[in-house]
């Protein structure tokens, strides 16, 4: 079984290149209120849903204080060439190897189409300023999330 992250503890440190290919570091974030989602995979359906349901949201959320940041296994070259297609206006995170995946429990076996596999789990997490984490969401669906986020962060829809 994945381990599960819960509030209150440090997020797990990493540093993962961006969709330009420059470095991001947890560290760099801190300061800041934060969230992270990871997804399976970019320019498919469902993760496309939940990439412009943060694009769409992200003047109210970064008006509450939050910045937004994709990670999924895709390469940053894929990760740049989905940010402009779908007009995403904030960072997304590279990790080929899914080792910030599995610190996070965002990897390991999961249900698909009835089947156990193992592989990303659609995953979101809040972190505050000192880089900890406030809330953390597991199994999300890509459809609703960022509107069922925002209403727990309480941000006016």
């Amino acid at each position: 079984m994945t381990q599960r992250l819960e509030p209150g503890t440090a997020a797990p440190d990493f540093t993962l290149l961006d969709q330009d290919g420059a470095s991001v570091r947890l560290a760099d974030l801190r300061g800041q209120k934060t969230v992270l989602y990871f997804y399976p995979a970019a320019m498919t359906p469902g993760c496309t849903t939940q990439a412009c349901d943060f694009r769409d949201s992200i003047s109210s959320l970064q008006g509450a204080g939050y910045r937004v940041i994709g990670i999924s296994r895709d390469e940053p070259a894929k990760l740049a060439a989905f940010r402009e297609r779908d007009g995403l206006t904030f960072t997304l995170l590279s990790d080929p190897d899914h080792s910030v995946h599995s610190a996070y429990g965002a990897w390991g076996e999961k249900m698909n189409y009835g089947k156990v596999v193992e592989g990303v789990i659609r995953s979101t997490f809040v972190l505050d300023e000192a880089g900890d984490i406030s809330l953390a969401q597991y199994n999300v669906k890509a459809t609703g999330h960022v509107a069922r986020l925002r209403k727990i962060l309480g941000i006016d829809a």
